[in-house]
């Protein structure tokens, strides 16, 4: 279990400036390739995220207990278990959260994206890739993450705010239900009290 950072002193000062606007992404890489691991962690550090290691998929499911993450990257070429399967697993337990998943596939295969879209990944990319075009969908995928997330939590306090009001309402129609009582036994009462002055004028007359 490798974890990287990136290293702010190694930056180019050529180099566009594309992290200070933007929050620190973190990514949990699952790779049984070690040179391919430390090869993408190292340049996605460069670009601004923290990128923890995983070797297989077990570790990754294992990892995904404790540390939250915001982008998961498997390998589709996992043998130890399958990408597919670590990827379902991940859905099926809710591990990942509003983490979204990416599968990396060695070649262009119509079926393995399938594959992976049907499994639960967000997205699907094929090496080589641009790093550059990478970054860019991740923090598209994560920005419409962070978008849906704010969209639920707008639904449910307006859910939570019509249930109040209904709540609310249907303490004013109690409320106005026992006035309307009182209002009935009211004027009930002042009807009886006028019959009861008319039959006694009526006696004394």
């Amino acid at each position: 279990m490798q974890f990287f950072k990136r290293n702010r002193s190694s930056d180019r000062i050529g180099d566009p400036v594309r992290t200070q606007s933007q929050r620190r992404l973190r990514v949990l890489l699952v790779d049984e390739n070690p040179t391919a691991r430390a090869v993408i962690a190292r340049r996605l550090s460069h670009l601004n995220y923290d990128v923890a290691l995983a070797e297989n998929g077990f570790t990754a499911l294992t990892m995904l207990l404790t540390r939250p993450v915001d982008v998961i990257l498997i390998d589709m070429g996992l043998l130890m278990l399958p990408a597919v399967t670590v990827m379902r697993e991940i859905r099926a337990s809710n591990l990942a959260g509003k983490a979204c998943c990416v599968m990396i596939a060695g070649q262009a295969d119509s079926q393995s994206t399938i594959e992976a879209l049907e499994a639960g990944a967000d997205d699907h990319i094929v090496k080589p890739f641009d790093f550059d075009v990478l970054d860019a969908r991740l923090r598209h995928l994560c920005q419409r993450a962070d978008e849906m997330g704010a969209l639920t939590r707008h639904n449910a306090e307006l859910d939570a705010r019509i249930a109040r009001r209904a709540v609310e309402l249907g303490e004013t129609r109690e409320t106005l239900r026992e006035m309307q009582e009182d209002r009935a036994r009211l004027v009930s009462s002042i009807r009886a009290l006028q019959d009861e002055v008319a039959r006694l004028q009526s006696a004394q007359a």
